[in-house]
């Protein structure tokens, strides 16, 4: 090194001045003894020792007290610096107060003008022994979440290109590991609030965050996958980036949809179950209208003899009439079990009840049974599907009719009544039949000798999904109770 002859040369007290205004923690041992010669006022400070106090302590004295920081250990690395002039350990070193502090040391051999000493530079990294060890635990959650963990994430640019995603996320999207993602599009479909959506339009909604599907088609014999979570925008100095989190719901989805097909197979059963219950009851009546109809018309064929033109009149007339009331039949029928969608709609229990008394009738008056209804005197609105809840309500009368045809005629009457109870809308049905010998909701069919045999099944089905109940009991004075409750249209 070449020294500027016009600079001053530094002395003695110029190095102290400097080693005390070093940051750095200095001490000065003895190169045979290894005793402490010296400290800086930074070694001072951070040992919580004066130099006079530092100065008879020996390793034992400050430093930790395991193992690998043992007074034979501290000496020997001290010595090797003497030996090979410099020499770097972690060194726990123990304050007055006894806390001990890791330390990065180095030891380095000087000579004095009394001989060899070493200068022991250190400082404390117990902060940055903290932070990488946060690091560390860091870069192992990011491992565990990238290839350890069953959650989907996915990061992706302004453009929707995807960055990053997750083991499962690959495997999910059918990619290959060793390629370029690419854009979203290219492997699932987007949506938000269940309708498809385009990337663009669901970035702009993450503000910063948003709810978001994935439908991931079916392929290679693989069945489609649902994903559902969410979509957040992350501000970066270099452009927006977008993470989305999801979550497997494909079994909750297919288990909704096969909800929806038993629902409509449902529906599809009420329609038909309701046409075979009332085919064989507008039978006879449809019978009387039409064959009166034609012995009207066959009177007034012309004959032998000419007719009077009233009569022709009359006979006409009164054919028309019956023809229109056989026709007033069929078209109540149509319009009772032409139009069972599954609708939620708010419905009057005495509305439902009226409409499903004229078939009711029907069923009842070949087998001599009178029927009543015990109308509330106020309004019973429920929230319910109408002509499902109608088909509940004639499968229970027409459970109740075909007993009563069973008993003595003095005991054929059925009593329907609706009214009110603790933030439900009430129906039931009594007779005065045998009485029910065990609860038939228990049962996937009924005992009945004719008819479908389901209809019960079906009611139940019918008024559970609308939140409701069915039960059947006996009567004190004898016979059966059956009757269903739905929540009112202004309850919770």
């Amino acid at each position: 090194m070449t020294v500027d002859p016009r600079s001053p040369e530094l002395t003695a007290p110029d190095f102290v001045a400097m080693l005390h205004a070093s940051p750095m923690c200095v001490l000065v041992h003895d190169g045979a003894t290894k005793n402490i010669l010296w400290a800086n006022p930074a070694a001072c400070e951070m040992l919580g020792w004066s130099v006079t106090e530092l100065r008879p302590l020996k390793a034992n004295d400050m430093s930790s007290s395991a193992q690998q920081y043992d007074r034979v250990l501290g000496r020997a690395w001290l010595q090797e610096a003497i030996d090979g002039g410099v020499s770097r350990t972690e060194w726990h070193y123990r304050t007055k107060a006894g806390r001990v502090i890791p330390t990065d040391a180095v030891a380095v051999r000087v000579e004095l003008a009394q001989g060899p000493a070493i200068m022991v530079q250190f400082r404390d990294i117990e902060r940055e022994q903290e932070v990488e060890r946060r690091l560390r635990l860091t870069t192992t959650w990011v491992d565990a979440l990238a290839h350890h963990t069953s959650a989907v994430a996915l990061m992706l640019d302004r453009a929707g290109v995807l960055r990053f995603a997750t083991d499962t996320a690959v495997a999910m999207l059918g990619a290959d590991p060793g390629r370029p993602l690419g854009q979203l599009g290219d492997h699932a479909t987007l949506r938000v609030d269940d309708r498809v959506t385009a990337w663009t339009a669901a970035r702009d909604r993450a503000d910063p965050v948003t709810r978001v599907q994935l439908e991931i088609p079916a392929r290679d014999g693989r069945a489609a996958v649902w994903l559902e979570g969410s979509l957040e925008r992350l501000a970066e100095a270099d452009g927006d980036a977008l993470l989305m989190l999801l979550h497997d719901v494909s079994e909750r989805v297919q288990g909704e949809v096969r909800r929806e097909r038993e629902l409509h197979r449902e529906n599809y059963l009420a329609r038909y179950t309701a046409m075979g219950d009332m085919a064989m009851a507008i039978a006879h009546e449809l019978g009387q209208p039409l064959a009166a109809a034609g012995n009207f018309l066959a009177g007034i064929r012309p004959g032998a003899q000419a007719l009077e033109a009233d009569r022709v009149v009359y006979g006409i007339d009164s054919a028309v009439r019956q023809i229109e009331r056989a026709s007033t039949i069929v078209e109540s029928v149509r319009a009772f079990v032409g139009h069972l969608e599954h609708v939620r709609q708010v419905a009057d229990l005495n509305d439902v009840v009226e409409e499903c008394l004229y078939f009711v009738r029907l069923r009842a008056e070949p087998a001599g049974v009178d029927v009543r209804f015990e109308r509330s005197p106020s309004p019973v609105p429920v929230r319910c599907e109408r002509v499902l809840t109608g088909q509940v309500v004639l499968n229970l009368c027409f459970n109740a009719v075909d007993e009563m045809a069973e008993c003595a005629p003095r005991r054929r009457q059925v009593v329907i009544r609706t009214g009110t109870g603790d933030g439900t809308g009430v129906v039931t049905v009594d007779d005065r039949g045998r009485g029910v010998p065990r609860d038939p909701f228990e049962q996937s069919f009924t005992g009945k000798d004719r008819g479908s045999g389901i209809g019960l099944a079906l009611s139940y089905r019918i008024i559970t999904r609308q939140h409701g109940s069915i039960w059947a009991e006996r009567r004190s004075d004898g016979g059966s109770r059956f009757g269903f409750s739905l929540p009112s249209a202004g309850a919770a």
